[in-house]
């Protein structure tokens, strides 16, 4: 099933894609507050058996959200492909390269991509967005996906020159509205094969990023393993699995994105996440 949250009667909802191409509105329909209440208490095939297959509202009618607009804890995964360790010339240790985001810099699906006025080094990352579905502290490997309620679409916008400002990622991964999340999670049952998930990342139509997911340097079961070693994880938790190579930043000459352009993240099977980008 493919789950997405989204703005309705001036507030954030959430609910399903049907099998013509509309949104349950599950928000309107249920006690639950929002989508991470509902996978918290594990309702999400319970929801759509009673609710049904009929829609409320039109896929084209509405406004994303960020598929997780309220997640506890947003852990991003750094230098997590051979090619991007390549591109920057950093990477290879023996541990994942954890750093955070905070949900107020995202933004949801065909939401403007904002290139912040202070610099103009605004560059594109597509990533994998693992969701985790079950709170677990010190998760052993084998029972790792069992803590995964889906995934989803990650643009993690990078203000490269205030990333570099310091060793420290922060300022540069937290600008507003430079994290593009959505358009929906897709349930694990539904993905089939997750080694097989297919990243590419367009600028205007060209393409700058493809990678599969075989090829992360620590993947999804290591990742929740090493998370839940220094932190509880619980359901809503994001983690954003890591960019291939391809970055703007380690181009000759480099290649920014500013006002005008149109980027997209796809995932197959999952889906697209667009946003034009904007100055502000």
């Amino acid at each position: 099933m493919r789950w997405l949250s989204f703005v309705a009667n001036g507030g954030v909802s959430f609910g399903y894609v049907t099998s013509d191409g509309g949104v349950v509105d599950v928000g309107a329909k249920s006690d639950f507050p929002d989508l991470k209440a509902a996978i918290a208490a594990d309702a999400l095939s319970s929801l759509f058996d009673t609710l049904g297959d009929t829609a409320d509202v039109a896929l084209d009618g509405i406004t994303y959200a960020p598929t997780i607009p309220n997640p506890d804890k947003l852990l991003c995964v750094g230098l997590n492909y051979k090619a991007h360790q390549k591109e920057t010339g950093r990477g290879g240790e023996a541990t994942p390269t954890i750093f955070v985001r905070f949900a107020a810099a995202q933004m949801g699906h065909e939401q403007p991509m904002v290139r912040p006025v202070e610099s103009a080094t605004l560059d594109f990352e597509g990533e994998i967005a693992m969701i985790i579905g079950k709170r677990g502290r010190r998760i052993a490997r084998d029972a790792a996906l069992d803590h995964v309620a889906g995934f989803s679409i990650y643009n993690d916008g990078s203000v490269r020159e205030y990333q570099r400002q310091t060793s420290q990622f922060t300022p540069g991964k937290n600008f507003a509205s430079t994290g593009g999340f959505g358009p929906w999670m897709m349930t694990v049952d539904e993905i089939g094969d997750l080694d097989r998930m297919e990243i590419t990342t367009r600028l205007n139509g060209e393409v700058m990023q493809n990678a599969t997911a075989d090829l992360l340097v620590f993947g999804f079961k290591e990742l929740i393993e090493y998370c839940s070693t220094f932190i509880e994880l619980v359901p809503g938790d994001v983690i954003v699995t890591g960019t291939p190579g391809g970055v703007g930043a380690a181009r000759n000459p480099p290649v920014f994105m500013d006002a005008g352009d149109h980027i997209e993240v796809e995932v197959k099977p999952i889906g697209t996440l667009s946003h034009d980008v904007i100055v502000g």
